[in-house]
C-alpha cells in the first residue's frame, strides 16, 4: 500500500525569512506543507536538517543528504490542508486533511493524518507520523 503523505499551506515565506519568530516549529511545519502542496520537493527538503530522522509506519530512516530529503518528499503521494498545529517547545504536531498532489493521486483523499515535527535552529530534525484522533479515522501517510 502506498504511504499517504500530508501537507497543506500557509506561509512558506515566513519560515524562509530567518529570524526567531519565523523559524518557529509551527511556521516551519506550515512552510514544509506549503512547499509540498505546490510540488516543490527541493524547497520542502531544504527545511530538513542533514541526518534528519523520518518515522513512518513502523519504519525509521535517516535523510542524510539534501538529495535523500528531496527523494523522500517526492515519494509522498498526498498533499493536505493543515487543520491544526499545536506546539510545545521545539515540537509542532500537525493534523492534515489529505488530498491529491499535482504529481500523484492520494490513496486516502479526505482522510486525516498527523505528524510531529521536531524543529531545531529552523530545520526539521524529526518528522514522525502519529495516529490521528480516533474520530478522524487515523489514516496513515
Amino acid at each position: 500500500m502506498r504511504r499517504v503523505a500530508l501537507l497543506s499551506g500557509l506561509a512558506l515565506a515566513a519560515a524562509a525569512c530567518g529570524g526567531h519568530g519565523s523559524a518557529s516549529p509551527a511556521n516551519v511545519t506550515r512552510a514544509w506543507s506549503q512547499a509540498l502542496n505546490t510540488g516543490d520537493n527541493e524547497r520542502a527538503a531544504k527545511l530538513f536538517a542533514p541526518n534528519a530522522q523520518v518515522v513512518q509506519g513502523g519504519t525509521s530512516i535517516r535523510l542524510r543528504t539534501l538529495a535523500d530529503a528531496i527523494r523522500w518528499n517526492a515519494s509522498l503521494p498526498c498533499s493536505g490542508r493543515i487543520l491544526e498545529v499545536e506546539t510545545r517547545g521545539h515540537e509542532a504536531t500537525a493534523t492534515f486533511e489529505l488530498g491529491n498532489r499535482t504529481t500523484s493521486a492520494c490513496d486516502a483523499p479526505g482522510a486525516t493524518a498527523s505528524a510531529i515535527f521536531d524543529v531545531r535552529d529552523g530545520k526539521i530534525v524529526l518528522w514522525h507520523q502519529i495516529a490521528s484522533a480516533p474520530s478522524d479515522g487515523g489514516a496513515t501517510f
